[in-house]
């Protein structure tokens, strides 16, 4: 369910100058072990040869509906016939308006009007042209076709003007394709999570915080995402970029973070708070840098606020709250303490001393405690960990 491995990618590609990023994108889907057939349009040919794309997914590229090949006769109905989602990247004005209207003049054309598979299409063209009335409507008809649309970037584009227009970048196209092949499991539900660091300043230069990267936070809300949900993700200071299709509020203290959590939670069917949100601030930020004596510096500090168990406090009916609890010892003694303290429908509890558990690394080995089990997952990526968790809350809201 984490990535495109084993996922058989129809890529078409037309006569945009952004068919150079296609080779870069097909070298990606290899690299996934995507399997991987192309269709090039006579434009796209123009600006790059069909060899560079043989050569890279290991297949003859398709170029003609009437081919010679006897295999190719029926390419227009076999090709998506045998794919699990046909891209189109980049889509030209021309491309998305003989798609808007159901034109078949070419292999592409043909076998997206053919297919009976998700069609993903990452549009690419001067901004005059993607914002003219006419590609905006033949971008409206394409959704009400039930094609998925990547919106297009804004930025330089290659005929030196500035403006949306640009193909997107690879990781929105993957994530779009990875929400199609995925199970909507979370779809219609509203989703916060929080995730990342808290920073408790002593001065304006210093501040206390801890280790916390927000891979793992960020992970839950791209999966989400994935799996259909509407998703806000109040993230502490990380140096990660926001998955794509998600609200992002950027805090920084433990206050910053309630504010933005408990003004929200309302709204939300489920919560998940992955932070790790400090448990004491200094009791006075000093308005000065604190300079170096010839002593030592004692530090009163004071507790800040509990969100989790605040969360707890004003749940709403049929509201799913679930927590993280990070643990050097007792895991399961502590989590299932928290759990009933807290008022949690489940908490995940990692270890943070162990080499590939804890701060800053790709993968991770929790334990899923709810009020009637728990359940210790496998070292697994921090991706299908995600995964896992969301299983488990779809299985709770199930039984609700």
């Amino acid at each position: 369910m984490s990535g495109l491995q084993g996922k058989r990618i129809l890529f078409g590609i037309t006569g945009s100058i952004a068919a150079y990023k296609a080779a870069f994108w097909v070298r990606e889907l290899v690299k996934e072990e995507a399997l991987v057939n192309i269709i090039m349009t006579s434009g796209a040919e123009e600006f790059i040869s069909p060899l560079t794309f043989t050569a890279l997914c290991g297949n003859p590229v398709h170029l003609d509906m009437f081919a010679s090949d006897p295999d190719g006769v029926m390419a227009h109905i076999n090709l998506s016939r045998d794919a699990d989602l046909l891209l189109i990247a980049p889509a030209t004005a021309q491309t998305m308006a003989k798609l808007a209207t159901g034109m078949a003049d070419n292999l592409l054309a043909t076998a997206v009007l053919a297919a009976k598979i998700p069609v993903v299409i990452c549009p690419a063209m001067n901004t005059a042209m993607y914002t003219h009335q006419a590609s905006q409507d033949n971008r409206a008809r394409l959704l009400e076709l039930g094609y998925h649309l990547v919106a297009p970037g804004c930025g330089d584009l290659a005929c030196g003007e500035t403006g949306d227009g640009r193909l997107c970048e690879w990781e929105d196209a993957r994530e779009a394709m990875l929400q199609v092949l995925t199970p909507q499991d979370l779809a219609g539900r509203k989703v916060l999570i929080t995730a990342g660091p808290t920073r408790e300043a002593l001065d304006p230069v210093r501040y206390l915080s801890n280790r916390s990267s927000g891979k793992m936070g960020y992970a839950v809300a791209r999966a989400a995402r994935r799996r259909g949900a509407e998703v806000t993700l109040v993230s502490g200071p990380v140096s990660l970029s926001p998955p794509s299709g998600v609200e992002l509020v950027s805090v920084t203290s433990a206050q910053d973070m309630a504010d933005a959590v408990l003004s929200r939670a309302e709204q939300m069917d489920v919560i998940v708070k992955s932070a790790a949100v400090a448990d004491f601030k200094p009791d006075n930020c000093a308005s000065l840098k604190i300079k170096k004596g010839s002593g030592g510096l004692r530090l009163d500090l004071v507790k800040n606020i509990d969100i989790l168990a605040s969360l707890g406090q004003k749940k709403k009916k049929g509201q799913l709250l679930i927590g993280f609890a990070a643990e050097s010892h007792n895991h399961l003694d502590e989590g299932q303490r928290k759990l009933t303290q807290k008022n949690l429908d489940m908490i995940v509890v990692n270890d943070i001393l162990g080499a590939q558990t804890g701060f800053d690394v790709e993968t991770n080995q929790v334990t899923l405690i709810t009020p009637s089990q728990h359940q210790q997952l496998p070292l697994l990526s921090k991706t299908e960990t995600a995964h896992r968790i969301w299983d488990a809350v779809v299985a709770l809201d199930k039984g609700m």
